[in-house]
């Protein structure tokens, strides 16, 4: 019997289905290999975001180095505690990777970092129960030390790592900390950890200090582990350029040495200090105190200005340099005219003498400026004549902007808006400048009539591409005076140090001559009017030496010490400017005083040369040839040929092979460098000074990799018969003493004359708004109290 076929409608719906189905199957595969994509995205781009890694390849940030390359501040080596959390990392339960015990653990790492016990718990215990991979502990966990690492990993407890990590260092503690500023970690938007320059130098030009961050991309399976035959690609980091200053370190340290003394000795309210080379204008130390350690912020207070340029004051007498120069130039300065002393009156106003406008007679102007006579520039003033006094006050650069290279420099006021404005601004009170302009305008009676624009920067060069992207020039500002104006002025100044009515008696130098001019300005208090009491000055002095040429350039103010009953105002400033100046021209081979006449050898190009003749020739002139190699041809020198040296003094020559050590005692750190340079052994510097000890003997050859350490001591250990009471120098005589006592009774000082007391808006704190008097209401009083 024939089967009737009977169609079956729900078995063909699911055929047309399953072919359906399968057709769009098909249509998707050959789709995907047609095309090589999935929802748009590259199948090939997907894997690689699920196998391939990414190691981060972290730029070290650039450094600052001062004029010779020594380091002020780098990135050092430290650590970062990670505390694995996940269990699935311990393979052997006997030997753990993962934190076993997390009460023990956090009261172990509360004692080894410093924190809290119940804050390290928390952070362990968040992370367990949000299962968490692993945790870090923030600040505390950070800068870890290399020592302190290595005693952790002896306790051995289980799933605590270190990473390295990078810390900023400043290996001089507090060194210019107000110029420098600090770098320090921070966590940005992205909840990156990055190194910030927050103040200073640090944050100025963070961005070419930090670099960029480079990267290192490989391919690994679902576990994590490296494919076989995979590429590494890699992306170098490109560290940051580093800032190379002016800043000589040694000079710079015998500053701080200095100011710290001082520091402790007076206490005073304020100290500013900048020292520069007059021939080029760079700024070779500058420091102000209160300060603070850039490693631990330890003394950073809420002043972050960098005084130096930032801060506008009443310079006093210093600026009587100036107004005298403006005569010598006109031709109106006579040393040998007469004038009487005590009192000066202008129009309605009357200006005395700091020894409460007594005076001391019928004087001369040179007498008068020995003396530090406000009057005597009432009466040089009317020769000169107020408007073109003023020209040279703006040719000298006072009331602009220096332009040196940091940011938020204050331009200070000069007022001239009525005549005791511009009397007063003749010695030094009313009108507001800043130490860096001082220091500007000195360059010119420094360096022969041509000021010079002040500079900190020396370069900025990147150590992996060798770019220079900044190099600084010496770079004049004008030329106010003469040569020979200059060279008068030199010599007047020089004899406030050397003559009976001088008032800088106190800054005289053991080897060399000093020209300078003191100062004691009266300081504006918190009302606006001028403070009283013998200690509320601002006691500075202005200074160069050797006096004849200058090789240095010295701005010393400290306001407010508190002095002894028995000392001067000037004591303490003498005691910073004469133990840097005599320190820093021996450590750059200035040639004192007594040896000026000796005699000088110029240096010939030797180079090529047979050793053997070289050294018959330099000996011949007087010379000491200090020979580095074994080989018989002098390949390089120190110093080079068409310089000259005084005669005893060394020249090294470099031969090339193994080098036997000298003995280095005496040496300067200049030689010592030049030394260094040309041997290419490791020398290990510590100190500043001379050297005295050395840790490889003479004759000695140092093995592979081992450094030569040497010892260098300052000038008054080295040389201990020049270490004097400085006392006996610094103490000036009542007669002839910068101070607000007066030569004939001293006690009166306490409260100088200030008939009016005039209001003065501005106070030091806010060189933003210096003071802007608008009516005659400007010091007419001894002002500046010497």
């Amino acid at each position: 019997m024939k089967k009737k076929f009977r169609f079956q409608g729900g078995a063909f719906l699911l055929f047309l289905l399953f072919a359906g189905l399968f057709f769009l199957l098909m249509a998707r595969i050959i789709t995907i290999q047609a095309t090589g994509k999935v929802e748009g995205q590259e199948l090939a781009a997907r894997a690689a975001a699920k196998y391939s890694q990414e190691e981060v390849l972290t730029a070290e940030r650039g450094k600052i180095i001062d004029r010779n390359g020594e380091v002020i501040a780098e990135d050092t080596l430290t650590y970062k505690l990670v505390a694995v959390l996940e269990e699935s990392m311990t393979t052997n339960p006997e030997k753990p990777n993962h934190v076993i015990d997390a009460e023990e653990t956090a009261a172990y790492l509360s004692e080894q970092l410093g924190a809290p016990k119940e804050e390290l718990l928390s952070i362990l215990e968040n992370g367990m129960e949000k299962n968490r991979h692993q945790v870090e502990f923030g600040v505390a966990g950070r800068e870890i030390s290399h020592t302190q690492m290595l005693e952790m990993q002896e306790r051995d407890l289980p799933g605590l790592l270190f990473v390295k990590d990078l810390k900023r260092l400043y290996p001089n503690g507090v060194f210019a900390s107000h110029l420098i500023g600090f770098a320090m970690k921070e966590e940005d938007e992205d909840g990156l950890v990055r190194t910030t320059g927050k103040m200073g130098l640090e944050s100025i030009h963070d961005e070419v200090l930090t670099g960029q961050n480079g990267k290192m991309e490989f391919d690994t399976d679902k576990w994590g582990y490296l494919l076989p035959n995979s590429q590494e690609v890699v992306t170098p980091a490109i560290d940051g350029s580093n800032l190379q200053l002016t800043l000589d370190r040694t000079i710079q340290n015998f500053l701080e040495d200095a100011m710290s003394s001082v520091q402790e000795e007076y206490n005073p309210t304020r100290m500013i200090a900048l020292i520069a080379d007059p021939d080029t204008g760079e700024i070779l130390g500058m420091s102000q105190r209160p300060t603070f350690n850039p490693n631990t912020r330890e003394g950073l207070s809420d002043n972050w200005l960098n005084e130096s340029i930032e801060l506008t004051i009443e310079p006093g007498s210093p600026m009587k340099m100036f107004t005298v120069a403006a005569a010598m130039e006109e031709g109106k300065w006579d040393p040998n005219a007469y004038y009487d002393s005590g009192t000066y009156t202008l129009l309605d106003r009357t200006i005395g003498d700091h020894n409460s406008g007594r005076g001391w007679g019928s004087i001369t102007f040179l007498e008068g400026f020995q003396r530090s006579s406000n009057v005597s520039m009432g009466y040089l003033l009317e020769r000169l004549g107020p408007d073109m006094f003023m020209n040279y006050v703006d040719a000298f650069g006072f009331g602009e902007k220096t332009g040196i290279d940091l940011p938020n420099e204050a331009a200070g006021q000069i007022l001239n808006q009525y005549p005791i404005n511009k009397l007063t601004t003749a010695y030094g009170q009313g009108s507001t400048v800043t130490p860096i302009q001082m220091i500007q305008a000195a360059t010119a009676i420094a360096g022969d009539g041509t000021m010079m624009k002040p500079y900190i920067i020396d370069q900025i060069k990147n150590p992996d591409t060798n770019e220079v992207t900044v190099k600084s020039e010496p770079e004049e500002a004008g030329k106010p005076i003469s040569p020979e104006t200059a060279d008068e002025m030199r010599k007047l100044m020089a004899s406030t140090v050397t003559a009976e009515a001088g008032s800088a008696k106190g800054f005289a130098l053991q080897d060399y001559t000093v020209a300078g001019k003191t100062g004691t300005a009266q300081v504006p208090g918190q009302d606006g009017r001028y403070m009283t009491g013998s200690n509320n000055y601002l006691f500075s002095f202005l200074g160069m030496a050797p006096a004849e040429d200058p090789e240095l350039l010295i701005y010393i103010g400290v306001q407010q010490p508190q002095l002894p009953a028995d000392e001067y105002g000037s004591v303490p400033v003498s005691k910073i400017f004469t133990s840097v100046m005599e320190n820093s021209l021996k450590y750059l081979n200035i040639a004192p005083e007594n040896s000026i006449e000796a005699k000088t050898v110029p240096v010939e190009d030797y180079t090529g040369m047979p050793l053997e003749q070289v050294i018959a020739d330099v000996t011949a002139k007087g010379l000491n040839p200090v020979v580095t190699g074994e080989n018989t041809e002098v390949s390089n020198q120190y110093p080079q040929g068409g310089e000259a040296l005084v005669a005893g003094e060394n020249i090294i020559l470099r031969t090339g092979g193994e080098t036997a050590i000298p003995d280095f005692t005496g040496w300067s750190k200049r030689e010592l460098l030049a030394y260094q340079t040309l041997s290419g052994l490791p020398l290990e510097i510590a100190g500043h000074g001379f050297a005295m000890t050395q840790s490889v003997t003479e004759g000695a050859t140092p093995a592979t990799g081992e450094s030569v350490i040497i010892e260098l001591q300052p000038p008054e250990i080295f040389y201990p018969h020049q270490a004097q009471s400085s006392d006996e120098e610094e103490v000036p005589s009542d007669e002839t003493s910068e101070t607000p006592e007066t030569s004939e009774t001293p006690e009166t000082s306490e409260t100088p004359e200030t008939p009016e007391t005039p209001e003065t808006p501005e106070t030091p704190e806010t060189p933003e708004t210096p003071e802007t008097p608008e009516t005659p209401e400007t010091p007419e009083t001894p002002s500046d109290n010497e």
